[in-house]
């Protein structure tokens, strides 16, 4: 298979930019994607408060999740001032998660609308949206000619953003392979890391992505400060 639809170029600020359908998003080393021209930051799979759901069922994470969550999405929001936020779905981990927040948390999220719009694309474990947070809740939104939604659909989907999946990459190295979150496209869609900072990520040659790409994918990897762009052929399951 080809990936020749795909079109890389390098960032200033460590990302890609990709030739996506018809738009050219950067793909930023935080798992963020930024649309320049509407000025959008998106984001995807944040699951607020995966922590507390595990420690209620005795599984006794740390309950800083939220917390180091947001610490990145708010240097992501000082590196960029974008106009509009959109959450790509699972922005809570469950639907008792925003009752659960500390209340400093639930104002910093409260306060990420100051100066800009948000909107929360409902996911499959959020799927009624915040009750008492500000924003705009959708099914999915087009915007600069993609389709963003959470989970990705079957078949061709030219222009589609997703989330849902929580894609990771094993790379093949000198010394063996390393292994990380990443955003994965043909080129003509894409699905989007994970943001949050509990959320685990499923290998991209899994079977759950078989069929959602018409030519081989490649794999933008979260790297520490960069993305790096992995052709298919340097791909390892797990």
């Amino acid at each position: 298979m080809s990936s020749s639809r795909l079109s890389f170029a390098a960032n200033p600020c460590g990302g890609l930019r990709v030739g996506l359908h018809r738009a050219e998003p950067v793909l930023r080393a935080s798992g963020a994607m930024w649309l320049e021209a509407e000025r959008a930051l998106v984001v995807a799979d944040l699951h607020f408060e995966k922590g507390s759901a595990y420690a209620a069922r005795g599984q006794m994470l740390p309950p800083y999740d939220t917390r180091e969550t947001l610490d990145r999405l708010e240097r992501e929001l000082a590196a960029t001032n974008p106009a509009l936020l959109v959450f790509l779905g699972d922005s809570f981990h469950d639907g008792a998660a925003e009752d659960r927040l500390a209340a400093d948390d639930a104002a910093r999220i409260a306060g990420l609308a100051t100066g800009r719009t948000l909107v929360w694309v409902v996911g499959n474990h959020d799927a009624d949206g915040p009750r008492t947070l500000p924003g705009e809740i959708i099914d999915e939104m087009a915007l600069a000619g993609l389709t963003l939604r959470h989970e990705p659909r079957d078949g061709a989907q030219p222009g589609e953003v997703s989330g849902h999946l929580h894609p990771c990459a094993r790379v093949a190295a000198a010394a063996g392979s390393v292994r990380r979150r990443c955003f994965v496209t043909d080129g003509s869609r894409v699905v989007m890391p994970a943001f949050g900072a509990f959320t685990g990520g499923l290998n991209i040659m899994d079977k759950a992505f078989a069929g959602l790409f018409a030519t081989a994918p490649i794999a933008g990897a979260l790297g520490r400060g960069k993305v790096h762009a992995v052709g298919w052929k340097s791909l390892r399951p797990d």
